[in-house]
């Protein structure tokens, strides 16, 4: 039986996306992100502060009992477009979608402590995992325990690193918080300037077992997937702002003594982009409904919406840079970073293929 999903915004989630859209217009204007991924540090720690303690975003998976704000992947939904509509460079996906998502899948007295730190925004934690670690792909088995919680591993394209207090390592005897301080990272130079990647490497790195394999396993599974499902929110918020602005330029970009946007040519690719937009909403939301209902089929939903807004923002981005013409191809003009992020989140957390693949499995289509 197929689930009826909810795309509408309630009033609550509009109220947050107005404080959020606020402050990262006040302070993470293109021009400052850009700025900040120059020097090769693109993280804010105090535009992450106010967003997640002050606003209460880093909370919101994390139920009120442990300090969080007891909400749902459809609030964090929101934040997520948000944050990709202003490519804001926070690492809200990692600490406060998947790392908070692992955390709520064990149960221990660790955990919870934990938990009520990630909730008030004074940690930010990681999980030691690749970027394009995918929801229904194997997972790795890149970190041993030599003996008594002394882990001994290298994880290769772990986003957000830089910033994190907490890292979340798998190892063979389950899951560890290991402090920052006990691992080495060597920064690497991502395609996306504000998601830095590094290659964090534990020699005898000293942990804190949180759970035990399987249980270690099934939860960074779930984390996974939520975190598939909600990265098209930020995809959705990519193509928005993508959409808005070159719609925005080529009003009032003058050729010919006409607006450039008065061509049927490029009416028709603004239609098609638009018409791409509106079915990726539908489709984001959809898989952050069913996260939040818990419903049976939301491996199918979240699939589905990685597999079509991956490509949506995409498009979205190269069309913006084309119809940009020239001023599109300059590194002063913010198109590029939308670019970026949007080939980026194309191989985080699976491919269109993989998820294809998934949809089609989930489906029980038979292959060509």
């Amino acid at each position: 039986m197929s689930t009826a999903f909810d795309l509408l915004y309630s009033e609550t989630e509009e109220e947050l996306r107005s404080a959020v859209r606020a402050l990262l217009a006040d302070r993470c204007a293109p021009a400052d992100v850009l700025a900040r991924a120059e020097t090769g540090r693109p993280h804010d720690p105090a535009l992450w502060h106010t967003l997640a303690a002050e606003i209460g975003t880093a909370g919101l998976l994390v139920p009120e009992k442990l300090g969080g704000q007891g909400a749902g992947h459809r609030e964090a939904a929101v934040v997520l477009e948000e944050l990709g509509r202003a490519v804001a460079p926070v690492p809200y996906l990692t600490s406060a979608v998947l790392a908070t998502e692992i955390l709520l899948g064990c149960d221990t007295p660790d955990v919870a402590g934990l938990l009520r730190e990630l909730a008030a925004g004074r940690q930010v934690c990681v999980p030691a995992l690749p970027l394009t670690q995918a929801p229904g792909a194997p997972l790795p088995a890149a970190v041993r325990d030599t003996g008594g919680g002394i882990l001994t591993g290298t994880v290769t394209s772990v986003a957000d690193a830089v910033a994190a207090d907490v890292l979340l390592v798998l190892a063979d005897t389950g899951l560890y918080a290991v402090p920052a301080a006990e691992v080495s990272l060597t920064e690497r130079v991502p395609l996306d300037l504000t998601r830095p990647l590094a290659t964090v490497t534990l020699d005898g790195a000293a942990g804190t077992r949180l759970a035990d394999p399987a249980t270690a396993r099934a939860a960074v599974a779930g984390a996974l997937l939520s975190g598939a499902g909600l990265l098209a929110s930020e995809q959705l918020g990519l193509a928005q702002w993508c959409l808005a602005e070159t719609v925005r330029h080529v009003r009032g970009r003058h050729q010919f003594n006409r607006p450039v946007g008065s061509f049927q040519a490029l009416k028709h690719r603004l239609a098609r982009l638009w018409l791409d937009v509106a079915s990726a909403r539908a489709a984001a939301r959809a898989a952050a409904d069913a996260l939040a209902a818990g419903a049976p089929d939301a491996p199918l939903t979240v699939a589905v919406a990685q597999a079509y807004c991956s490509g949506v923002a995409v498009r979205a981005a190269e069309e913006c840079v084309q119809l940009h013409g020239g001023i599109g191809m300059t590194w002063e003009h913010p198109a590029h970073l939308y670019l970026k992020r949007a080939k980026t989140a194309a191989l985080t957390l699976g491919t269109p293929g993989h998820h294809h693949t998934l949809v089609a499995d989930f489906a029980e289509l038979p292959a060509p």
